[in-house]
């Protein structure tokens, strides 16, 4: 799920948290797929399309550090210290997940949602021995809510390459892929790195919408149709050239985007480039 469109549907609930106190975490950030190491040395998992959340070892929180309203035996018998992980209900599911997490009061919505534990910031332990001691937790704790999201290996970059086929055509998000050796630090890190993939398409152009700033004078967005009819605008991907000559009304263009919103609204849509005759 493309992280502003998150951002957008999570607006309307922010409200909810207003009265309570912020406690903004100190997490990991991953950082976008550029591998030049041996693929063998990385932890690979599925990357769940749900709300990131953070147990201080009493108190459920959003990565941002508003307090999630999760039943009180939703977190029954789980350890007294911190947690990183994602809240989720299954693949293509996030506007389910963000309802339930975001209502001011625990209702039974929580019974179809799991903690999918990914890390443990507070560990000393290096990414390896952490995956270990995620398994022993879970086998201790045996809640049916909290779990750990499955780590698993891969030899090559074809074999990376299909895997993430394979997740995307099952309507998963991505890859995340984790150095076998890292520690846990909090900010962004090269150590971590989530990978999506991107799609082709094609598209008429409908209208020219004008810029602002340094493209004032230019070509600001594209408004486009897809072939399934879902009219959007294309604002990055271009040229200075292509903003002073941007593709004529009613031509074809091919754009590369990653996933769709349920709408079936193309996600983080750039444009390549304008149908050559």
């Amino acid at each position: 799920m493309n992280k502003y469109l998150k951002i957008l549907l999570l607006l309307p609930y922010l409200f909810l948290f207003h009265t309570q106190a912020k406690q903004v975490p100190a997490i990991q950030l991953a950082s976008q797929y550029n591998l030049e190491h041996n693929i063998s040395q990385y932890w690979i998992s599925e990357k769940l399309d749900g709300v990131r959340g953070y147990w201080n070892g009493y108190q459920l929180f959003t990565k941002n550090g508003n307090p999630i309203n999760a039943p009180q035996w939703f977190f029954k018998h789980w350890p007294k210290y911190p947690i990183d992980g994602e809240l989720w209900i299954d693949r293509n599911k996030f506007e389910q997940v963000l309802s339930c997490v975001s209502k001011s009061t625990a209702t039974p919505c929580w019974q179809n949602v799991k903690f999918m534990m990914f890390d443990l910031p507070k560990s000393t332990l290096n990414f390896t021995d952490r995956v270990e001691q995620m398994k022993q937790l879970v086998n201790q704790v045996k809640s049916p809510y909290l779990k750990v999201v499955h780590q698993f290996r891969l030899l090559t970059l074809a074999d990376l390459d299909e895997k993430l086929a394979d997740i995307v055509n099952q309507k998963g998000e991505g890859l995340m892929l984790h150095y076998e050796k890292a520690f846990y630090t909090v900010g962004k890190s090269q150590n971590i790195m989530k990978l999506k993939p991107y799609q082709e398409a094609q598209a008429i152009v409908l209208k020219h919408l004008k810029g602002k700033g340094k493209y004032k004078q230019m070509l600001g967005a594209l408004q486009v149709k897809t072939t399934e009819g879902i009219i959007f605008k294309i604002g990055t991907g271009f040229s200075d050239n292509d903003r002073r000559n941007p593709p004529a009304i009613g031509s074809i263009i091919t754009f590369k985007y990653i996933g769709k919103t349920q709408r079936g609204v193309p996600k983080f849509a750039s444009f390549l480039h304008a149908k050559q005759f």
